[in-house]
């Protein structure tokens, strides 16, 4: 026997499809000790929220994501919004003993993520759980290549490359958006993407950024507006920087939406004393392996296909070979947030994980902005 949890979602946009994909296959597919029913979804616009509920399969609507919180039959909330509301809708659920998903970055500022971990801190007490969506953790590759490391397989870390790189913006005429409004966003490159790159970085080294030198750019600063007239770009078009672990490595980091012909292209290599490792999300069901104890005759990098039963969440889905994709990622995500509740136990990634990229951001900014190295709060 299972127990079902009412969810409610707060947005319907890109990563509201996303999340309701998550929701709708998690069952089929994983199983999970809690059965989530999509009870309730919030937009601002009953008309437009009503029609993604109908094409996403929510049962019902709201227009007011605080009525959410006032309905026993919602038990998780999901918050799939811009970054400006990330903090309110977060804590104000938790406060309310709603178990919480939110999406990345935690907050736009380091103030608002130290808020937002507290408010998770004082419900974990309670018995309320919270998870910040790092998806990327899920891709079954990405989570073969922790364990990888944690095994010992390319023994001591010594140097970490990451990417991220997409070219949505690298047409001047591209119309602006809210992701280039830095009240909305919190900032561009930096928090939308690198924010990614550097979380996927820790998670499989395991090891925390300790300090940054950075740079920032925005290309182009004013953007056409879809009705007319222009906008100020005020946040990053790009972020470059290099950093330091706690456990010796050193680091570097690149996440742009300049990166012309590349659109979607997350890039992870990990070099260490015996062996490498690397990834690249445009081909994500590949993860590159190179053992340096091999015979130098053939040695080079191997190519592995993570979709054997014996990969991390492969054997859920189809037999070995036949390929998974992003939407998968979500649903990993989801399984594992519903498996923990279920467990009374702690889901990974926290907000505490969440407000320590938060602050690895806040530094990089700082140190594009002073043009110094710039250590970070609390890493070590």
């Amino acid at each position: 026997m299972t127990t079902t949890v009412g969810v409610g979602m707060v947005g319907h946009a890109f990563m509201g499809r996303a999340h309701s994909q998550a929701w709708r296959s998690v069952g089929p597919f994983f199983g999970p000790p809690l059965t989530p029913v999509m009870t309730a979804l919030a937009g601002r616009s009953a008309e437009r929220a009503g029609a993604a509920a109908a094409a996403l399969g929510w049962a019902s609507v709201e227009t007011d994501w605080k009525e959410l919180l006032r309905r026993d039959d919602v038990q998780i909330v999901d918050i799939c919004t811009p970054g400006d509301t990330h903090a309110e809708i977060a804590v104000a659920a938790l406060d309310a003993g709603k178990h919480v998903l939110c999406e990345k970055p935690l907050g736009n500022t380091v103030a608002e993520a130290e808020a937002m971990a507290a408010a998770a801190e004082r419900a974990r007490a309670r018995g309320v759980r919270s998870m910040i969506g790092f998806n990327y953790r899920r891709v079954p590759a990405v989570t073969l290549a922790r364990r990888l490391v944690d095994e010992g397989r390319i023994g001591t870390v010594r140097h970490i490359r990451a990417q991220y790189l997409q070219d949505w913006l690298a047409d001047p005429q591209a119309p602006f958006t809210w992701r280039l409004d830095r009240d909305r966003a919190g900032s561009g490159a930096l928090g939308d993407i690198a924010s990614h790159i550097v979380d996927t970085a820790q998670f499989i080294t395991g090891q925390s950024l300790v300090g940054v030198s950075a740079l920032l750019d925005t290309f182009v600063p004013e953007r056409p507006l879809p009705g007319g007239g222009t906008a100020r770009v005020t946040v990053d078009d790009a972020a470059l920087f290099i950093g330091r672990t706690g456990g010796g490595a050193l680091a570097t980091f690149e996440a742009t939406r300049f990166a012309t012909g590349r659109k979607n292209a997350l890039r992870i290599e990990v070099s260490g004393s015996s062996g490498a490792l690397a990834f690249d999300l445009e081909s994500l069901n590949e993860l590159w392996f190179y053992d340096a104890a091999g015979d130098p005759a053939t040695a080079g990098f191997r190519r592995i296909v993570v979709t054997e039963p014996a990969h991390p969440y492969a054997g859920r889905w189809w037999p070995p070979g036949h390929v998974l994709g992003y939407e998968h990622t979500f649903t990993h995500q989801i399984a594992d947030l519903l498996t923990a509740i279920a467990d009374g136990a702690d889901p990974s990634p926290s907000f505490a994980d969440g407000l320590q990229v938060q602050r690895v951001l806040a530094a990089v900014a700082d140190s594009a902005a002073s043009r110094q190295w710039v250590d970070i709060e609390g890493s070590q």
